[in-house]
């Protein structure tokens, strides 16, 4: 039987993650109070921060950029978007 959590991002019951997906305290805290949509919504998020900003996961910087990100983005609702973004119709 799945794991149900309380989902802070979509707030509403869903189906918890599999395993802790980052390390350290922010993961368990996605661990948590994250289900696997929000999650899921969160790798395609950060999937657009990285091919549109050209952020590389193995520069320190860019970690701590898309570390901010993932904690504004699933428990904040105010993650940044891309310089000119415009969503799909």
């Amino acid at each position: 039987m799945p794991r149900t959590v309380f989902c802070q991002y979509e707030h509403r019951d869903a189906e918890g993650l599999d395993f802790v997906p980052y390390p350290g305290e922010l993961g368990q805290r996605v661990f948590n109070h994250i289900g696997k949509p929000a999650w899921a919504a969160w790798l395609a998020h950060q999937t657009m921060l990285i091919n549109e900003n050209r952020l590389s996961p193995r520069d320190p910087k860019h970690r701590a950029f898309l570390e901010a990100e993932l904690a504004k983005f699933l428990f904040e609702k105010d993650a940044e978007k891309p310089a000119g973004f415009v969503p799909e119709a």
